[in-house]
């Protein structure tokens, strides 16, 4: 009964003329910035920031959020077309969205992405509102030892969700982690690897870096060469964008799990949706039949990354409100809109402002809906920017990353790092060496380089320590039986692929 009080209240809050005013301000500019490859949640963020100092502040938080979670649902629309993620959790939905949009499904994918982020939003918002203070406590037990392996986790489940051999993919992995070093040591503010430019003290933009190896990558592959996409006028029209019984068969599972791994990683402080989406596609490949078949254009590799990154949206405000942790820079700058209007964040914050609290978790159900509405008529005309003549619609893409790129840090910098990035990805192409374990490596590299540090710190250097912990030495040891697990699959089917070659000889000889 308490509960329905809240949303009671919530409710109540949230469908005041102002306040849903703003909720469709925010989703709106949220999909408009998603759909523009690069910009990202924390750039548009950033230039709205200061409206956001006259505004009541349920109005303020309900706005900035729109944004935040319009942005993820705008963010694979350019990751499905294009092959360019509009935001960083969305890189991963190019490995299989794209390869449907050059098979002429690229309204399906759409289609099927707009419900799988209506679903993992709906799912992170239930988990939000039931176990918020719960997930808050649980989450406030990890210590640095247990973030660390969590991270180390991460970083094998990385090593396969590409379709390459697993040392292909622990290389990429080891070489963002490498590319992850260079700029200003966080501890000892030495700068590494900068070479004396002053460019290189912050190091290389994740923005940056995903625009180069996804987008400028494929435009220079594409480049003089014939698109192999099959699109014709019928593929925009609305009996094609439906998806067929199979694909729904297909995805109810995926999404359930995207959905239940976003709200786990949305809800621990330093994740976020990045990190839930390569997990939720690591773990659909590794549970699928067929995991070849990932990376040609599968429903679950789209559907799973895409409810994992709505879900951990959702469940990211969980440390953020109840803790006063945030676990990414967007979410600082929520404790930001809050702080400015002297509200202090914490586990107070649902007791003292419950109409604030519980509005904004009403907001989000609404903010769901409006996209929903936005998003489905608007397929159509996304799928029809694939009927434009490449030739046209590359130069205007790069213009668009010189833009993204720009305004993520104000560096010119960051312009030269995207083409070198690109030259880079595109050098990959050729070896065909996975992007997405690169990325994610990039990702995670700092993160465990500090949680390691703390840990250390923490166990006098005791390196044991780290297996000794339950929960640290549990995922360690699930990690160790995935790498040999991995390396052990792929033994196999070499043996296979070597028999068959072998049978082929014979009966051609």
């Amino acid at each position: 009964m308490e509960l329905l009080a809240n949303f009671a209240l919530g409710l109540e809050t949230a469908i005041t003329p102002a306040n849903l005013m703003y909720c469709f301000a925010g989703v709106f500019l949220g999909t408009f910035v998603g759909v523009i490859p690069g910009v990202g949640p924390l750039a548009a963020i950033s230039m709205l920031f200061p409206i956001t100092f006259y505004l009541d502040p349920t109005a303020a938080l309900i706005m900035l959020a729109g944004i935040y979670y319009g942005t993820t649902y705008g963010g694979s629309t350019a990751s499905i077309l294009l092959n360019i993620p509009g935001a960083t959790s969305s890189a991963v939905t190019c490995l299989d969205g794209y390869p449907m949009a050059q098979q002429g499904r690229a309204g399906v994918a759409l289609f099927m992405t707009t419900i799988a982020s209506f679903v993992g939003g709906s799912i992170g918002i239930i988990i939000l509102s039931l176990f918020s203070p719960l997930i808050a406590e649980y989450a406030l037990t990890f210590g640095p030892a247990e973030y660390f392996s969590l991270m180390v986790l991460g970083l094998v489940a990385a090593s396969t969700i590409a379709n390459a051999s697993p040392s292909k993919g622990l290389a990429m992995v080891v070489f963002g982690m490498l590319i992850a070093t260079v700029g200003t040591d966080s501890q000892s503010g030495v700068g590494r690897f900068t070479f004396g430019s002053m460019s290189l003290l912050e190091g290389f933009g994740i923005s940056a870096m995903a625009m180069g190896l996804f987008g400028v990558g494929e435009i220079l592959s594409s480049i003089g060469a014939t698109r192999s996409a099959k699109i014709d006028k019928s593929s925009a029209k609305l009996l094609n964008m439906l998806p067929t019984r199979e694909d729904w068969r297909r995805s109810w599972m995926p999404g359930l799990r995207g959905s239940s791994i976003g709200s786990f990683f949305g809800a621990l402080p330093g994740t976020g949706p990045s990190i839930a989406a390569f997990m939720a596609y690591a773990v659909e490949k590794h549970m699928s039949k067929h995991p070849e078949k990932f990376g040609t254009g599968v429903i679950e590799g789209v559907v799973a990354p895409e409810t994992a990154n709505n879900a951990a949206d959702q469940t990211a405000f969980i440390p953020t409100l109840t803790l006063g942790i945030p676990g990414s820079a967007t979410m600082a700058l929520m404790l930001g809109a809050l702080m400015i209007h002297g509200i202090q964040p914490g586990p107070t914050l649902i007791v003292e402002q419950p109409s604030l609290f519980w509005g904004l978790v009403m907001s989000f159900w609404i903010g769901n809906l409006l996209l929903l509405v936005l998003n489905l008529p608007l397929i159509g005309i996304w799928v029809r920017l694939l009927l434009i003549p490449y030739h046209y619609l590359y130069p205007a893409i790069i213009v668009f990353l010189c833009i993204g790129s720009y305004s993520v840090r104000s560096n010119p910098a960051d312009v030269f790092m995207v083409l070198g990035f690109g030259i880079i990805g595109f050098a990959m192409r050729i070896a065909r060496l996975p992007a997405a374990p690169l990325l994610l490596g990039f990702v995670l590299g700092p993160l465990v380089e500090m949680q390691f540090r703390r840990a250390m710190v923490l166990a006098r250097g005791d390196v044991i320590s780290l297996v000794e912990r339950p929960i640290s030495g549990t995922v360690l040891g699930i990690s160790l039986a995935l790498l040999v697990w991995t390396l052990i699959s792929a033994v196999r089917k070499r043996k296979r692929d070597r028999m068959y070659k072998t049978e082929q000889t014979s009966v051609g000889g």
